[in-house]
């Protein structure tokens, strides 16, 4: 296994400065609503303690302004060897389902809105977007794309229209994260926005990419310039549309499945700093930070991740889940979480004095823009 993280750092672009980059995915996508909402889909048999999903669907759920208060507190308590602090790049969903009107329309048609629309609706959230905006002016949390919703969206409507028992008992309960890879009626995540099973569900997944990314720039004030696809399946026939409105930089697994369709798969090696056909940039992570998740010492774990980063001249990019500073469920996850957060950061700064803190498209522009 170590042998393995050491080559897979090999390829790809380099550099003798010591950058990280703590990349966060999730934010501004509904998960679990309320404790109830999870106690009525365990009364109702739907397993939710699967290794993958269990942290997420116990502990992940829209932040609240005590979420990110706290969040700010932490990144902003840490200066790097530039006395700027240490930021987050929060890889967000701009959209989640409008439940009511879906339902008015008997499931024939497909309705969302923005995810500050959502936010007013969970208490604690209801004044969120400011502390975001808050964060971004501070360059605490600079947000980039993780598509419109985190939903495969034409997936989960024909399994309301087929009356699918889980998803239906799901969407009673106002969410859809639950597993449905086995399911023989959908045969993929409904996490997994981009995944599909014929060609022509492309034509309808570029317009969500698009209007994403419109609405994105409505939100924020900018143009989004990296995407993360959700869990992953993302085809590269849709590399065109997201260059086309204005994404430089694309997240890929360094060994990436991409689905073609009809259940099947491509493999694709990738690297750090690698150009596509379209002339997006590949950013690949190389550092795992999930301290919800349970069996493993994850601030020794990271940073034995980051070591191995700087040893072969490479940024550390860091993976870790919006769910991991979550408390609005259980307020013992986010404390939890932030503390060793803390510890990850001051550890950093101590061992590697020199570390400068970046956002992902600021990695992009260094290897985009290198002389």
């Amino acid at each position: 296994m170590l042998i393995n993280k050491y080559l897979s750092n090999i390829p790809g672009w380099r550099t003798r400065k010591k950058y990280v980059i703590i990349e966060s995915d999730d934010w501004g996508s509904i998960r679990m609503p309320s404790n109830e909402a999870y106690n009525n889909l365990i009364k109702a048999g739907i397993d939710l303690d699967n290794d993958e999903g269990r942290r997420f669907n116990k502990y992940d759920t829209l932040a609240t302004s005590a979420d990110l208060s706290l969040l700010f507190e932490v990144l902003g308590s840490v200066k790097d060897s530039t006395n700027r602090t240490a930021v987050m790049t929060p890889v967000s969903v701009v959209a989640n389902p409008d439940f009511k009107k879906i339902s008015e329309s008997d499931f024939k048609e497909y309705h969302y809105e923005s995810f500050t629309e959502t936010l007013l609706k969970y208490p604690g959230s209801e004044n969120s977007f400011n502390i975001w905006k808050e964060g971004i002016q501070k360059r605490l949390f600079v947000p980039q794309f993780h598509g419109r919703e985190h939903l495969n969206v034409q997936s989960w409507l024909k399994a309301l229209q087929a009356e699918n028992e889980k998803v239906m008992v799901a969407f009673q309960n106002q969410m859809w994260g639950i597993s449905t890879a086995n399911d023989p009626e959908i045969k993929l995540e409904l996490q997994a926005a981009f995944d599909f099973h014929n060609q022509e569900d492309l034509i309808y997944q570029e317009s969500v990419i698009a209007s994403g990314l419109d609405l994105f720039e409505d939100l924020f004030g900018f143009r989004a310039t990296y995407f993360v696809p959700p869990n992953g399946p993302f085809s590269t026939q849709l590399e065109k549309v997201c260059r086309q409105k204005g994404i430089k930089y694309i997240a890929v697994s360094k060994i990436q499945q991409e689905p073609v369709g009809g259940g099947k798969f491509r493999k694709n090696l990738h690297w750090l700093g690698q150009s596509n056909k379209s002339g997006i940039l590949y950013l690949t992570r190389n550092c795992h930070f999930e301290p919800s998740q349970e069996g493993r010492d994850w601030v020794d774990s990271c940073l034995r991740d980051i070591s191995i980063a700087f040893s072969l001249f490479k940024p550390a990019v860091v993976s870790s889940h919006r769910v991991n500073y979550i408390g609005a469920l259980w307020e013992h996850n986010r404390s939890g979480g932030l503390k060793q957060l803390n510890t990850l950061l001051n550890t950093i700064i101590k061992k590697w004095p020199d570390t400068e803190f970046i956002t992902s498209s600021e990695l992009g522009n260094l290897i985009l823009y290198a002389e």
